[in-house]
């Protein structure tokens, strides 16, 4: 069970129920914790050393947040990563990536440009390591800038509400070592057209982004299900 590699990772700085919260979320956002596992409140709270309130009260967050679904008679188990479920959060994601691409163009600061060149070779750093927690986090790391260079808090806001469900998609995409000369490739196109001030290539690049992430993870999501490779 994908619950034995949980570790607690101890803040004095956060309540119990947090450190659970987060402990649980990044079982499940990179994949320890599987797609359709029974999350039991006695199993998990004698695992990670601690009472059934933290536990249960962390689960009822994560269904909140579309990470876990709670089933009749079974209790709560992971959320299956479906294909409707992909697309509903890649179609929004999609376009409010392809936004973000266009209003970087026009308001990225100097400070803002180098950050992200810095962080563009931080991520090809990063894909030589093969390790796709560490590469998840500079990808997150990479798209945050151009998100906060839109200026636009709302947009920001909208952004962030997808990002925990975007992220398990996104990590699903990035475990397949098969598609990181891409992923590189993709940010290049991405950070020259903002760098150009060419506002439709970069949209266009953010778009076609999520298209071959989609494309990648519905691979993924046939081979689990038994289905042949498209």
């Amino acid at each position: 069970m994908g619950s034995e590699n949980l570790q607690v990772s101890m803040d004095e700085f956060l309540p119990l129920r947090d450190v659970v919260f987060n402990t649980l979320r990044k079982g499940i956002l990179t994949g320890e914790l599987k797609p359709g596992e029974r999350l039991m409140e006695i199993h998990l709270a004698n695992r990670l050393g601690v009472s059934r309130t933290p536990i249960r009260e962390a689960i009822r967050k994560l269904e909140l947040e579309g990470l876990v679904t709670m089933i009749p008679r079974r209790g709560a188990e992971v959320a299956q990563i479906t294909e409707k479920s992909m697309k509903d959060v890649l179609e929004v994601r999609r376009a409010l990536d392809a936004l973000c691409a266009e209003l970087a163009c026009e308001r990225i600061s100097e400070e803002e440009k180098q950050r992200l060149k810095e962080s563009c070779a931080e991520f090809e750093r990063a894909i030589k390591t093969k390790d796709a927690t560490v590469i998840a986090k500079a990808d997150v790391a990479l798209h945050d800038i151009i998100v906060e260079a839109t200026g636009n808090q709302r947009l920001v806001q909208l952004v962030n509400n997808l990002a925990e469900q975007m992220y398990r998609y996104r990590f699903e995409y990035i475990k397949d070592e098969s598609q990181h000369e891409r992923l590189v490739e993709e940010h290049r196109m991405i950070y020259d057209s903002i760098l150009r001030k060419d506002c439709a290539a970069a949209a266009e690049a953010a778009r076609m982004h999520i298209d071959n992430q989609e494309r990648a993870v519905m691979r993924q999501i046939r081979l689990d299900n038994g289905q042949e490779q498209p």
